[in-house]
């Protein structure tokens, strides 16, 4: 009798939709963040879609190093475009409701993308490591083969993995708050309204956090650090400034990132006393690497910059044609 009554209740009082509110604290002046957060999305769609355009259209381009840049140009776009097109219609058009079902559905986006951007960033490592280490069996070992399977395992890696992350979230009762104090669906934000235990999503979320950007981290670090051990041993000066700067851009954008990831990390457990500055580093970290990226790469390589400079020529002269 008591089970059935409290089944009923539950039903009863299932949410039907969630409300974001935006960043908490501030929801009267939230709307002046707009303005940056617009810029850098578009700056993020159009310096991402300039590389991909940039990298199809120059025969020189097509290498493995800068097909890996063009697979993180598309994950860029497509992390940016998860969240900040909701982002911006909370802050312009007061449009905070969002159903179940999409909420969820950004959960998985915004999980899977940050962490096909991690397994991106180790890709492009190891093609480094092999390329400085080992540079004449380079040619034969990353192939345009290697490119393709090392994307469809990350894609089928991150895939996977982070299906039960909104799987588990959807499982919960949320049968009283349904107001999020945040401008996105984060999977701790959401579970934190449920009426029955989390401790499951809480495990899985950290697993998930250890054995995918833990474990990429690690690779990574492992790959730079037998790149500087490699590179220290050339005797050649001359040698040793062009195999860094080769592996400089990725560098900066790697630490960054797992930097930014660390902070955000160590951030949410002060969440309660000050509530806003995790939500806004949480939002920035998935708007301004997708921006930051490809700026990093058009300024410090130069084989990119000769490739922008023929794809605008030949517009150009079919403009005047």
């Amino acid at each position: 009798m008591g089970a059935a009554l409290h089944e009923t209740n539950s039903s009863e009082f299932q949410v039907s939709e969630f409300i974001l509110l935006g960043f908490p604290g501030i929801h009267q002046f939230q709307i002046w963040l707009s303005l940056p957060m617009a810029l850098l999305y578009i700056v993020a769609l159009g310096a991402n879609l300039l590389i991909l355009i940039t990298i199809y259209c120059e025969p020189n381009l097509h290498q493995p190093m800068y097909q890996f840049l063009g697979i993180l140009a598309a994950v860029d776009i497509g992390l940016a475009t998860t969240s900040m097109p909701k982002i911006l219609a909370i802050l312009w058009f007061d449009a905070k409701t969002i159903s179940l079902p999409e909420c969820f559905a950004q959960i998985y986006a915004i999980h899977t993308f940050m962490c096909m951007e991690s397994g991106i960033f180790l890709c492009m490592a190891i093609d480094r490591y092999v390329a400085i280490c080992y540079p004449l069996q380079y040619p034969s070992i990353v192939t345009e083969a290697f490119v393709i399977k090392a994307t469809l395992a990350m894609l089928l890696r991150n895939g996977l993995l982070t299906i039960p992350v909104p799987v588990l979230a959807a499982q919960r009762q949320y049968c009283s708050r349904n107001e999020i104090d945040h401008c996105l669906c984060s999977n701790l934000g959401v579970i934190s309204l449920a009426c029955d235990d989390i401790t499951v999503n809480r495990f899985y979320q950290l697993a998930l956090a250890w054995l995918m950007a833990g474990s990429d981290m690690v690779l990574v670090c492992a790959s730079y650090a037998l790149i500087i051990h490699s590179v220290l041993r050339l005797n050649s000066t001359e040698a040793v400034s062009k195999a860094l700067s080769t592996c400089s851009s990725h560098l900066i954008l790697i630490m960054f990132y797992y930097t930014a990831i660390v902070i955000v990390s160590v951030t949410h457990l002060a969440g309660r006393r000050v509530p806003l500055i995790p939500v806004l580093l949480n939002v920035l970290h998935i708007v301004i690497p997708p921006s930051l990226n490809p700026m990093v790469y058009a300024l410090r390589t130069q084989e990119l910059k000769v490739g922008f400079q023929k794809v605008f020529a030949l517009n150009e002269y079919g403009f005047r044609k």
